[in-house]
């Protein structure tokens, strides 16, 4: 039986954005946040490095600044990365208040360790284990908060929108929820709504995230009506452990930034050839390196070795993989780690302002799943933590500034699935997963051409029609949901590609190998492509 439920916020995804924001919000303001798995199974558990702010004295928020932009190459918005770090050793502050145990080197001295494309210590962790440290400490403190009704294996299906009277635009009113314990579509109501489902790197056949990270709330804004921004720039992690039975798991960049260095399988480096800064150089670079190599030697993976470093040195900073590869038979003290890149981060999204407001009322989007404007054309490391942070703080004030709890709470119709049947082809949804994810890795990769991404267009364009037929016929379950976003974010990442005609940060194209004077953002409008009959 289909229910229904009426809250002041509703926070889709539990990750750092979703469970930060909730606790920022006021005690008076009731909020639901929402996970379509377990509540921890979000990408904040697997972050490894860090998170970067400035927290030391020989370090300072120009610095920061200016190491994002460089990174970000002449694509991010300055306002937002001021903004970003100006609030970051405030975001940091909160989490140390809430209990996260993060690393100290003295008892009134946090350590803080250095990555790729940052030209000082500011990477605040504990240990190589700083996301699920961060989650298991935001879950604890959101399990204690009464105004907040925490909900698992609820997967969204779509946004629920309304005409604002007088307005000529229209307002988010809520979402529809499949009740993966029931199989029944519940109805969900708010005043504001909140995305904070993530990225969509599940798109590309190789990837460092969790099986959830199918672009959710990206595909659900983009259907009611949200501009998207940059979707081209997907961040490859360089290190992803090359091994059958280590499914997603990330080697982190501080290894780099400890003295790792990658090497060829005959024992050579290799980065110095590429970028003076080496192993350190950013991560379009390296991944770029590595794919580079793998191709010209036709190698499965390549190495990276950090066991010049004493043992115990090695077990204290890194004791994760050091348990993880153990486990799997590589002795990281003694031997290289194979390693390849993965799909990573996206660091475009839905368009917001600073404080996360979407072109849609009431409508909010915070973490990976936003485009703030700043990554740019890449993001640097240990950056996307900061942002759920500071970000998810920022839209917490701005809704509970201006909800308005007096309004009767907003009504919506409930799900109708009286023409649907339930599906013995099941077969279907299997293939094009699989097929989607292959062609996106061999079309929309690290390295681009012209030639590729219109092929991969055309796959697109066929899978969403079959797709689009098997969801107004049967009844909607979670691999078909999943299947149905996805498809929607790799038209929109595809699009995107082939509209950049250059190379920039992140998207690298043979056709276009240089960039342009100027950077621009890439911007889709839905409004616009459904006038040209694109969609």
């Amino acid at each position: 039986m289909s229910q229904s439920f009426s809250f002041d916020v509703l926070i889709i995804g539990s990750g750092a954005a979703g469970l930060t924001l909730g606790l920022s919000l006021p005690d008076h303001i009731n909020a639901a946040i929402i996970s379509k798995d377990s509540l921890d199974a979000g990408s904040t558990r697997w972050a490894q490095g860090g998170v970067a702010a400035v927290l030391d004295e020989d370090d300072s928020v120009e610095a920061h600044v200016q190491d994002t932009l460089i990174a970000g190459a002449g694509l991010c918005h300055e306002p937002s990365v001021r903004f970003t770090v100006e609030n970051s050793t405030a975001a940091i502050q909160w989490l140390i208040d809430i209990g996260v145990p993060f690393t100290q080197d003295s008892p009134d001295h946090f350590h803080l360790t250095r990555e790729g494309g940052h030209s000082a210590r500011r990477i605040i962790h504990a240990a190589d284990a700083t996301g699920h440290a961060i989650s298991d400490t935001l879950l604890a403190r959101a399990k204690e908060k009464p105004n907040l009704k925490l909900l698992q294996n609820y997967i969204a299906i779509d946004l629920i929108t309304r005409e604002k009277l007088g307005s000529g635009g229209h307002g988010c009113i809520g979402a529809y929820f499949l009740n993966n314990d029931t199989g029944d579509v519940d109805v969900i109501t708010a005043r504001s709504v909140v995305l904070a489902t993530g990225g969509a790197s599940k798109v590309y056949l190789y990837t460092s995230n969790p099986d959830g990270a199918s672009g959710d709330g990206i595909a659900m804004a983009w259907r009611a009506g949200c501009r998207v921004a940059n979707m081209e720039f997907n961040q490859f992690h360089p290190t992803c452990l090359y091994h059958p039975q280590a499914k997603s798991f990330l080697i982190t960049e501080a290894v780099r930034g400890e003295g790792g260095k990658l090497l060829l399988p005959n024992g050579q480096r290799f980065m110095q050839r590429f970028d003076k800064r080496a192993e350190l150089a950013p991560r379009d670079i390296v991944a770029r390196a590595i794919d580079h190599e793998m191709k010209r030697i036709g190698a499965d993976c390549l190495f990276l070795d950090i066991s010049h470093k004493p043992a115990d040195f090695i077990k204290e900073h890194f004791p994760t993989i050091y348990e993880r590869c153990l486990e799997l038979g590589i002795d990281i003290t003694r031997q290289p780690i194979p390693v390849v890149p993965a799909a990573h981060y996206t660091c475009g999204g839905v368009v917001t302002d600073i404080h996360g407001r979407t072109d849609i009322e009431n409508l909010y989007a915070i973490g990976e799943t936003a485009s703030t404007g700043l990554h740019g054309a890449n993001r640097l490391a240990s950056n996307s933590l900061l942002e759920c942070l500071v970000f998810a703080r920022s839209a917490a004030a701005h809704i509970a500034a201006n909800i308005d709890r007096n309004e009767p709470a907003p009504k919506a119709p409930a799900w109708d699935a009286s023409q649907v049947t339930d599906s013995d082809e099941d077969v279907v949804i299997a293939h094009n997963w699989d097929e989607l994810r292959r062609f996106m890795w061999d079309y929309v990769g690290i390295v681009r051409t012209t030639k590729r991404l219109v092929r991969a267009k055309h796959r697109v364009q066929m899978l969403r029609q079959e797709i689009q037929e098997f969801y107004s016929n049967y009844r909607v379950s979670n691999d078909l949901l999943e299947l149905r976003n996805l498809v929607d974010v790799a038209d929109v990442i595809i699009r995107s590609a082939l509209l950049r005609k250059e190379s920039r940060g992140l998207h690298f194209s043979r056709d276009y190998p240089q960039p342009l004077p100027r950077a621009f953002d890439t911007v889709l409008t839905p409004k616009y492509l459904k006038e040209l009959g694109e969609l």
